[in-house]
């Protein structure tokens, strides 16, 4: 079985960004939006149209509040095996990580799949990546006065 794994570093705090992961039937607006275009949910499944024009279902396995942690399976298309599961683990009070494994069969399909998880990974860093503003003029400490 091949798997891929991918950590994604953000600077936000974790419950941002579990929130986001959390909500299944918004990808395409709130986690990665332009890499996912669309998402309709159906009962325990959520159906995802990717930028590309590929549609995958997906069946929402578990959402675990407690644990921060996603966890889907997709079904029919070419893998006979997809199972995924995203964590949302802290990382101090406004930086977090996103670790992304997925078990995946047949093996040859794994480089494309791990091609589009770069593809969400970017897209999810450009959403939810916020790096601290910079300090304004004036208002950092000023430095000491060397003594004369």
């Amino acid at each position: 079985m091949a798997s891929i794994r991918r950590e994604i570093r953000l600077a936000a705090p974790a419950d941002t960004v579990w929130q986001a992961v959390r909500d299944v039937g918004a990808v395409h607006r709130v986690l990665a939006p332009g890499f996912v275009a669309d998402v309709r949910l159906e009962g325990e499944a959520r159906i995802v149209t990717f930028g590309n024009g590929m549609v995958v279902r997906e069946l929402i396995v578990d959402i675990d509040d407690a644990g921060r942690r996603l966890s889907y399976a997709a079904v029919g298309g070419r893998a006979t095996h997809y199972h995924a599961g995203m964590e949302v683990i802290p990382d101090g009070p406004v930086r977090c990580r996103i670790v992304w494994i997925i078990d995946l069969l047949p093996h040859d399909i794994a480089p494309a799949v791990a091609a589009m998880v770069e593809q969400a990974a970017a897209a999810i860093t450009r959403t939810l990546d916020r790096p601290a503003p910079p300090v304004p003029a004036g208002s950092a400490p000023s430095a000491p006065r060397p003594a004369c």
